[in-house]
């Protein structure tokens, strides 16, 4: 039986951290990066473990997005990944409820990137698809991100929200949303 609790990055070790990171390069098979690494730090933490072996994460960190005039507190979740020798047993599930947690007490909204394979995962989990544009404020201004529509996924968390109104991210290096 897997175990997950959460902790922020300054409470977890260099060990768990270095597994953390090691599993999900394994996850997204060479595909994370390490401005994708950076984004996962500095929020709360839900390392999963099966014994001594790091077999799930998820992560979420304070964000600003903008929508309806106002700069919003995000609960942005980033780095979910499950060991595919442990997948469909409801580990994502439990990842995602220590996440839903933290979002619900702390934000006024959750907000993610899915792929479209994770995408059910979230969907069954109460997440809406945010069905209108979405940009990143930049440093030369608010930018369409065209290229993210339709990937994005928010869970209000006590505010209202028009889903086919416009979502801008904050910026950050790397993949802005």
């Amino acid at each position: 039986m897997s175990e997950v609790r959460t902790a922020h990055t300054a409470d977890l070790d260099a060990a768990t951290l270095r597994a953390a990171r090691a599993l999900l390069d394994a996850v997204f098979e060479g595909e994370f990066s390490d401005h994708d690494w950076e984004h996962v730090l500095g929020g709360v933490h839900a390392p999963a473990w099966d014994g001594h072996r790091l077999v799930g994460h998820a992560a979420v960190v304070q964000r600003r997005l903008l929508h309806g005039g106002r700069a919003l507190r995000a609960g942005y979740v980033e780095g979910v990944g499950v060991s595919p020798a442990m997948r469909r047993r409801g580990l994502g599930a439990g990842l995602m409820a220590a996440m839903e947690r933290v979002i619900a007490g702390a934000y006024e909204l959750g907000a993610l990137a899915a792929a479209e394979p994770a995408a059910n995962l979230y969907a069954g989990r109460g997440w809406r698809r945010w069905e209108g544009p979405t940009c990143a404020l930049t440093p030369g201004g608010i930018v369409r991100t065209a290229e993210e529509d339709g990937t994005i996924h928010v869970l209000p968390a006590g505010v209202a929200l028009d889903l086919s109104g416009s979502l801008t991210c904050d910026w950050r290096d790397g993949d802005v949303w």
